[in-house]
């Protein structure tokens, strides 16, 4: 093992930057099924206004959102006050998510207006199988939903 693939690492979060929280938690708290740990505003020199590129005029709020059993794993950061401009294609990051109900996953995107991709069969490395669906929020993130059935 070389040096730089011996160091211990966990895992903390991922963070989409969103354009309305409450709009954005329809999708991952209501339908995708995250539980929001807490909301607040960003400082005003927060980490995230360099890292992100954003104008220091706009304000920041943010959620931490957990699963049923890993704590604090997504952030939403929503930005107001200037223009976010779309995502440039292709796009470069996606959470993946095992959710075992896609039918009504798919069902309530639709009922709330989330663009999702069609259905795809997913076959993993180990030949087990199963169903995927990529699900677009208003800002362009991307969450792609699995399931593998145990008996695959």
């Amino acid at each position: 093992m070389t040096e730089s693939t011996s160091r211990a690492v966990r895992f903390q979060r991922a963070n989409f930057i969103v354009t309305d929280l409450n709009r954005a938690l329809i999708l991952y708290r209501d339908i995708l099924g995250l539980c929001v740990d807490f909301i607040d505003d960003s400082e005003s020199d927060s980490y995230s206004y360099p890292v992100f590129a954003i104008d220091k005029q706009a304000k920041l709020k943010f959620a931490v959102l957990s699963t049923r059993d890993q704590p604090r794993v997504m952030a939403l950061t929503e930005v107001r006050g200037i223009k976010i401009t779309p995502q440039e294609h292709p796009r470069r990051a996606a959470i993946v998510l095992d959710i075992a109900d896609i039918d009504g996953v798919l069902a309530d995107c639709n009922e709330h207006g989330f663009f999702t991709y069609p259905e795809e069969r997913l076959e993993t490395h180990d030949g087990r199988i199963g169903r995927e669906v990529g699900i677009v929020d208003d800002d362009g993130n991307l969450a792609v939903i699995y399931y593998i059935p145990p008996n695959s």
